[in-house]
């Protein structure tokens, strides 16, 4: 008897490449559970602002997203400027993806597959995913989208700021010693610069089916 694998969709890239639309656009199309793994870090690091504490203190920010409430989650303040900032920070501790790690693990180990997008989905949390995509876009076109969606929740941060951060993130992101974000081996390369959104996830799904085809043969 043939058996067919869950299907989880790993879904990885830079800031505001467009990977968590896409990534939720693919959730809807197959009718499967999502997670956006980048709010777990948020978490932490908005955790680690409240309390008032140093995001570059390992053992505290390793503490915070051991104990992390799910009340976070949902707070208005995760996806500020500032706390995007200290989720980085927090997010280069390698004990802090330590203590995330099985949350994510278990999300993506679903029955029925799932779909998860993050920054070390395809290489750490789901290697064996059936489908895996490395969403990215042109620094400039990634910020210029990041300063729209900020300026939409009242930020007067400016486009030369949201750039700069966009630059010191990647660098953060791509540097760390724990789970680099780096495009894995096997993912389908998407470039959504010059793609909307219709295209993109038409894209996305393309390239998901491709990915199913090669894996039943």
């Amino acid at each position: 008897m043939i058996t067919t694998p869950p299907l989880v969709i790993a879904v990885d890239g830079p800031a505001a490449s467009g990977k968590g639309t896409i990534a939720k656009a693919l959730a809807r199309h197959y009718g499967l559970p999502f997670m956006d793994t980048g709010k777990l870090y948020r978490a932490c690091g908005l955790a680690v602002r409240l309390a008032g504490h140093d995001p570059y203190d390992a053992d505290v920010a390793a503490q915070a997203a051991r104990q992390l409430g799910p009340a976070l989650l949902d707070d208005p303040d995760l996806m500020s400027a500032l706390n995007s900032d200290y989720a980085s920070i927090v997010s280069s501790h390698p004990a802090v993806r330590a203590a995330l790690f099985e949350t994510q693990r278990t999300f993506a180990r679903q029955p029925g597959g799932a779909v998860l997008d993050g920054r070390d989905i395809g290489t750490v949390i789901a290697p064996d995913a059936i489908a895996k995509l490395f969403v990215t876009a042109a620094p400039e076109v990634r910020a210029q989208r990041r300063h729209a969606e900020q300026a939409g929740r009242g930020s007067d941060q400016t486009l030369a700021d949201v750039l700069a951060d966009i630059h010191a993130r990647d660098a953060r992101d791509s540097g760390r010693s724990a789970a680099p974000l780096v495009q894995a081996s096997d993912a389908a390369l998407l470039d959504t610069s010059n793609l909307s959104i219709a295209a993109a996830v038409a894209a996305a799904i393309a390239l998901v089916e491709k990915a199913r085809a090669q894996h039943s043969r």
